[in-house]
């Protein structure tokens, strides 16, 4: 009887250790199984979040060479806007110097009243008191021809010719003169600058 006690015992030990046995790879099986699960899902969730990174990179690579194109546009249109504004105002400063000279204005009023003398309508030649005198003398031959001379204090530096009775206006003022060498300057310093 000891003897089959034993061998129970020994047949119950046996049986549970191969049940324990049986049950412990189940459960290992099910954790490798379940941490398989999870290291896949945390892989493609890694890799998700890689992408949306290199996505969010690209993107805001994007926008930063986008924006620092717009700030380079911008400082050039803000340069070439400062440069002209200051070469338009040399311009008017020498434009306006080189018109106080009388025998620059008069021989500038005296070639545009002959570029002008066959307008058969008249012409006036409005220039400030300073150099009406001057153009009387010069221009007395052309009076006979309809050309007069007309005083205006608000003419300032340069003159103005009317033709065909008022309705055509030549303005050779200091103002004029520089805003249309201005204009020829535009286009080549704009294209320096764009260079």
């Amino acid at each position: 009887m000891t003897q089959d006690l034993q061998q129970l015992l020994e047949k119950i030990n046996t049986d549970g250790v191969e049940k324990a046995k049986t049950e412990a790879t189940k459960i290992i099986s099910k954790a490798e199984a379940q941490a398989k699960e999870t290291i896949e899902t945390a892989q493609r969730e890694a890799a998700l979040l890689v992408t949306q990174a290199k996505q969010e990179a690209t993107s805001y690579e994007r926008r930063a060479e986008e924006s620092i194109r717009q700030a380079a546009r911008d400082t050039l249109l803000n340069l070439e806007k400062s440069i002209t504004t200051l070469l338009t105002n040399v311009l008017i400063k020498e434009v306006k110097a080189t018109l106080q000279t009388e025998a620059v204005v008069t021989q500038l009023v005296c070639d545009a009243v002959h570029a002008y003398l066959h307008n058969k309508g008249g012409m006036e030649v409005i220039v400030s008191q300073t150099w009406a005198q001057s153009l009387q003398a010069k221009l007395a031959a052309e009076a006979s021809q309809g050309v007069k001379i007309i005083t205006d204090a608000q003419t300032g530096a340069g003159f103005k010719i009317r033709l065909a009775n008022g309705r055509i206006e030549h303005d050779f003022s200091a103002a004029a003169i520089a805003e249309a060498l201005a204009k020829q300057l535009r286009p080549q310093l704009a294209a320096l600058l764009k260079g």
